[in-house]
């Protein structure tokens, strides 16, 4: 399963492309389902976000691409949307019950840095979750754990998933097909991932120097 893991991102246009191919229409309601996965599942927050978008219009943007950017447009934002949901859910009505049990279903270490992102930013934490993966699949289910009422949550959500569909794609559209950048596409996506986990880890930073901070004041 690693070996193809690395073999999907190492050369994932062409394993898209040859989806398409294989799959026709069919294709799309893979792309909804892994999309959806990934915000919806808290358990799946490996799956590619970024990277895949940017794959995918790169993909729309070729010579007899079975994929069209119009129809990912259209149809991703609502597999977000509907993952969020989910997810949303999920945790407002079963978060309590995994986060007492030993269950390892979910990280929980994880959750506990969701759970430092959500109570800096706020609401707007699914907003910018959707740039953050690992926290974008945690945020619905730590706001629904929070018991955030619905309709905040649908407004952030929204926007974060139309603003995400649509900037990764459209990148993919306009800069994937570059000469240079299409030569060395790998490390393009390389590149997506770890400036897509910067801000995670400049939080994760920042939150552990204030806990040895908070530590080193009691003990004072």
């Amino acid at each position: 399963m690693l070996e193809q893991l690395i073999h999907f991102f190492h050369d994932m246009p062409n394993v898209i492309n040859a989806w398409s191919v294989s799959l026709g229409p069919v294709v799309y309601l893979l792309l909804f389902l892994i999309i959806f996965s990934e915000t919806g599942l808290v358990i799946l927050p490996f799956l590619p976000g970024d990277s895949l978008l940017f794959a995918l219009g790169a993909l729309a943007a070729t010579a007899n691409s079975n994929l069209k950017l119009p129809y990912l447009m259209a149809l991703l934002p609502l597999a977000a949307l509907s993952g969020d949901l989910l997810n949303y859910h999920i945790g407002k009505f079963l978060g309590k019950k995994f986060l007492n049990s030993d269950s390892g279903w979910i990280n929980k270490k994880h959750l506990h840095k969701t759970q430092a992102f959500y109570d800096r930013h706020g609401g707007k934490t699914i907003c910018f979750a959707r740039f953050v993966p690992i926290v974008r699949t945690y945020a619905p289910f730590v706001a629904g754990v929070g018991q955030m009422k619905i309709s905040k949550f649908l407004s952030y959500s929204v926007f974060g998933a139309y603003v995400w569909i649509f900037s990764f794609l459209s990148m993919g559209y306009y800069f994937g097909n570059i000469p240079s950048i299409k030569t060395n596409f790998h490390f393009v996506i390389l590149a997506i991932i770890i400036i897509s986990v910067l801000p995670g880890i400049f939080e994760i930073v920042r939150s552990n120097r204030e806990q040895r901070t908070a530590t080193g004041n009691i003990r004072k």
